[in-house]
């Protein structure tokens, strides 16, 4: 099969670039594989964060030659040329990576120029549906996009939940679970985790319990409410959150709220995008990771969490329930409640918990592979022409 994904990649930075060159890898084993990559994903006025752009080498790179930063999201007329680029390369699948509605204009015009008068099939791997922060027009927007779809796949029931919503002529779909992230390189020690963090952003987390908060900070991640807990959680023993990640959100209420609650020295914040070489430590020296998130679909932070066996305190929301195995791998509490948040990470520490969840989570993510992911990939889009 031949094959051509449309996505953020390399030099674009972020979980769903490093998602793409993930699935560039294992797909071309066994397929001829290329990645149209955005040469502009959002204008600079519409982007939260301090740049879109990787500022160090990834943890795995897309070979230059299959790599091709061509889309512009905002500019139609690179959408025709572009299509006409991939209609040149004759695909049997456009695949899609699908998050936000603001792209389907792009997308869906490369993919009818794409599909007129080829037999191309189109593939929407759909991280979201409905997206987290709604917009009028979502809805039509992504119908718009599916209707040039001829297949779907969904990571968490919560996606299935509204593909079917929306997916009114039954086009083929498959539910198969969001795989691992594991290009960050393997766990290190606890120890000298905590000595690399201490060395080179000025946290030193001592020998005390630790809980990371990972990932950008918008506001349907919650973390406004995991600093609610902590004085709670701090009455039960020391214990530190270390929150790593860039703020897409204003920083400073955040930083009041640090400040008001008397939590300086229990929070330490890094706050700036990782590079992929930096992930492991931060993993590696927390015990467990916290997720308060006020909605969800699947969460590509738990597959990270899993690949370093690092049990996971989360809210039930979206299809983290469907990973995260509450009294096994991690402990699972309503959104939004903050008294239940900080009794779980109490129940966490006081019994101890961490080893047994470790454990299970050993065990649990060998369902979570790339291996898996692309054979049920494979038996959607091939089957008919077997």
């Amino acid at each position: 099969m031949k094959a051509v994904i449309v996505s953020t990649a390399y030099p674009m930075r972020g979980g769903i670039a490093q998602y793409t060159s993930i699935l560039y890898k294992y797909l071309s084993f066994n397929h001829n594989v290329k990645v149209y990559s955005f040469k502009r994903q959002y204008p600079e006025f519409l982007f939260p964060g301090k740049t879109q752009y990787e500022t160090s080498e990834p943890a795995y790179r897309i070979p230059d030659a299959d790599n091709k930063a061509a889309v512009d999201s905002i500019n139609p007329f690179n959408w025709f040329f572009t299509a006409l680029k991939i209609r040149k390369e004759k695909p049997d699948l456009l695949i899609y990576k699908y998050w936000i509605p603001f792209f389907v204009p792009c997308f869906f015009t490369i993919a009818f120029f794409v599909k007129m008068f080829t037999k191309t099939k189109v593939l929407y791997i759909c991280d979201n549906v409905i997206p987290h922060e709604k917009r009028f027009g979502d809805i039509f927007l992504t119908k718009l996009a599916f209707s040039v779809a001829d297949y779907f796949i969904v990571q968490s029931k919560t996606v299935e939940k509204d593909l079917k919503l929306l997916n009114k002529k039954n086009k083929p779909y498959v539910f198969t679970p969001h795989p691992l992230y594991n290009i960050f390189g393997e766990k290190v020690d606890r120890q000298q985790a905590r000595e690399f963090i201490r060395k080179e952003y000025g946290r030193d987390l001592k020998n005390e319990n630790v809980i990371l908060f990972f990932g950008y900070v918008r506001r349907y991640k919650g973390l406004h409410y995991l600093l609610d807990a902590m004085p709670d959680i701090l009455k039960s023993g020391n214990v530190k959150l270390l929150v790593a990640g860039e703020f897409y959100d204003d920083e400073k209420p955040y930083r009041e709220k640090i400040e008001n609650l008397k939590l300086r020295d229990d929070v330490l914040l890094v706050s700036d995008f990782l590079p992929d070489d930096r992930i492991k430590y931060f993993f590696s020296a927390a015990d467990a990771v916290v997720l308060p998130y006020l909605s969800a679909t699947q969460s590509g932070i738990v597959q990270i969490c899993y690949f370093y066996d690092k049990p996971v305190i989360a809210t039930d929301v979206g299809g983290i329930g469907e990973v995260v195995i509450s009294g096994k791998t991690g402990i699972l509490v309503e959104p939004e409640n903050t008294g239940q948040l900080s009794d779980a990470v109490i129940e966490f520490f006081s019994k101890n918990l961490g080893t047994e969840f470790s454990a299970n989570i050993e065990k649990e993510k060998i369902k979570y592979t790339w291996e898996e992911y692309v054979k049920q990939l494979e038996n959607l889009t091939l089957k008919e022409r077997n």
